[in-house]
């Protein structure tokens, strides 16, 4: 018999839509956010009744593995939206969709939070006060676990050893970066939400808490809220666009600011991690900035011959593939573009949830 899977990769910006049939891709889709009425989209994309429908959610809160879906996770999921307000509302309504459009087919959630439920204290700690941080459960969760996930096992698909440290970094919509040793999360950029870290397409990643708390008295909260996730990051250094490829194809004052900004944060968080995991192996470029634009890749990892990492320019301008090398042969930390896989893991862990409930 025939097990059909289908997999509902929301983001920020798109939905990623796939269908399995015993493990195998038969098709996939690709629909910019907002979309209308998704229970009708889910039957034009799948005609036929898939035996499993998975998405991915970004804020799991405390879950730390998948978890079937009902209305008590549902509402679990509701509580957490003002923690990812670009993300959990959007998956929410793709599961709506879905048990509406088969109400007897098992829903999976499968949390990007979970990669990062084992990170050590000293990176999931909040240096505050003990109340504020057992009240609502106040920690570093980290996002992007998926695609963190996808890019270790891709490093490691080359025949890399389990102990191997590497640092991976998300370049798309959101931008994360991650420490990762042995197959185990030690840092991440991203923390109680989704607006900490590196600059973004439109969030700001890192800033002051007094800036913050000074513009909240400015212009107030809803306001502030609004431009931290909507405004900021790329669009709002450039004032045109969150897209890297628009930035670069306009130009301007502003564009190479904006990109200067990107490019300055993002190299920082590597030379962090660095620290983090005292010298890498690998640094695992993914996501659709790092794939598209092989100016910006050589932008951020240059510089970092005096750790051993050198860029080959050739090699990276011609770069492509699942695991494209971007080193030079000398080079003592290998560099890699990923093209990251969320699909398969979320494929993975469906079956593990249905095959607990059968």
């Amino acid at each position: 018999m025939t097990s059909t899977v289908l997999t509902v990769n929301t983001g920020s910006s798109s939905v990623k839509l796939a269908l399995f049939e015993d493990g195998r891709v038969t098709k996939r889709a690709r629909l910019d956010l907002p979309a209308r009425d998704v229970s009708a989209l889910l039957g034009e994309f799948s005609s036929a009744r898939p035996d499993t429908v998975v998405h991915r959610v970004v804020h799991g809160g405390a879950h730390s593995s998948p978890a079937l879906v009902d209305d008590a996770l549902v509402g679990e999921l509701e509580r957490l939206s003002p923690l990812a307000p670009n993300h959990n509302p959007v998956a929410l309504s793709w599961i709506a969709g879905s048990r509406q459009a088969w109400p007897d087919v098992p829903n999976v959630a499968v949390f990007d939070t979970s990669f990062f439920a084992g990170l050590p204290d000293a990176a999931a700690t909040y240096a505050l006060p003990r109340a504020f941080r057992e009240k609502r459960e106040i920690r570093r969760y980290g996002f992007h676990g998926l695609a963190h996930e996808s890019m270790w096992r891709a490093y490691r698909a080359l025949g890399r050893p389990e102990s191997s440290r590497i640092v991976t970094l998300q370049l798309g919509s959101g931008c994360s970066a991650a420490a990762i040793a042995g197959g185990r999360a030690l840092d991440t950029s991203m923390g109680f939400t989704p607006l900490e870290g590196l600059v973004m397409g439109t969030r700001a990643g890192d800033l002051d808490p007094g800036l913050v708390l000074f513009l909240v008295r400015d212009w107030g909260l809803e306001a502030v809220e609004h431009a931290l996730s909507k405004e900021s990051g790329l669009r709002g250094l450039s004032g045109q666009s969150g897209d890297v490829r628009e930035l670069d194809e306009r130009g301007g004052a502003a564009a190479e600011l904006a990109l200067d900004v990107f490019v300055h944060r993002a190299r920082k968080y590597v030379g962090a991690y660095l620290a983090v995991l005292e010298g890498a192996d690998a640094i695992v470029l993914g996501g659709g900035i790092a794939e598209h634009s092989a100016a910006l890749r050589a932008r951020v990892l240059s510089g970092f011959e005096y750790c051993g990492a050198r860029l080959d320019a050739d090699v990276n301008a011609r770069a492509s593939g699942e695991m494209a090398r971007l080193h030079a042969a000398e080079s003592r930390v290998e560099l890699y573009l990923a093209r990251v896989d969320e699909e398969r893991i979320l494929l993975e862990r469906a079956r593990g949830v249905v095959n607990e409930i059968r």
